[in-house]
């Protein structure tokens, strides 16, 4: 799994040649599966979509069906994702209960503007909608956040790849720009976890 992350745009590749058309299929699932299962938050969002960005702008890959069906697999995937948390989420014993409660914090404290800013943090992206349905928010208003955060999720990534993922630099050193975009990422989330941690030491 490692390996995959560091050479994503490698295995990308040998998909592409190996399935042709049915890549979209497998494109669709793992972005599905990332942001609609909430025991699959490990699996890559932002790289792979700023991967099939770039395969798409060297004609690998539809960037016209690149964006349609990856930004419905994202906002498929929050609604299922909502409607597990409706159900069934408090008898979900087995989730990492650290996970729900960093949602959670940050969750009550960006309201429901939540939805739209996890969508570019992994891991609170995948926990987001499902805490969002534990919390009783009313789908017509999650709707809305996930429509608006799923499109401009997968619009910043893939255009961000088809744009500029193809730049000799940032071919030639992939697997950094993937570290980049992790880091970056992650940093939001990073930031709050820090400044939590002062506010935590303040008060003892």
């Amino acid at each position: 799994m490692i390996d995959f992350f560091l050479h994503l745009d490698t295995y990308l590749n040998v998909i592409i040649q190996n399935y042709g058309i049915w890549t979209y299929s497998i494109l669709f699932l793992v972005i599905f599966a990332e942001t609609g299962l909430v025991i699959t938050p490990f699996l890559p969002g932002d790289s792979l979509l700023f991967a099939a960005g770039a395969f798409a702008a060297i004609g690998s890959l539809k960037i016209f069906w690149i964006f349609i069906l990856l930004g419905a697999a994202a906002i498929l995937g929050d609604t299922i994702n909502y409607w597990l948390g409706h159900f069934v989420g408090p008898k979900i014993w087995f989730l990492n209960k650290k996970y729900l409660e960093q949602t959670q914090t940050f969750y009550e404290r960006h309201g429901g503007k939540t939805i739209i800013i996890a969508r570019f943090i992994p891991i609170i992206r995948t926990f987001a909608p499902f805490v969002a349905g534990i919390g009783k928010m009313t789908y017509q208003k999650f709707l809305i956040y996930n429509v608006v955060g799923g499109i401009s999720w997968v619009a910043a990534f893939v255009f961000g790849g088809y744009f500029f993922g193809n730049i000799p630099l940032v071919k030639q050193n992939f697997t950094f720009v993937i570290f980049a975009i992790i880091f970056i990422s992650l940093l939001p989330a990073l930031l709050h976890l820090f400044r939590r941690g002062n506010a935590k030491d303040r008060l003892n």
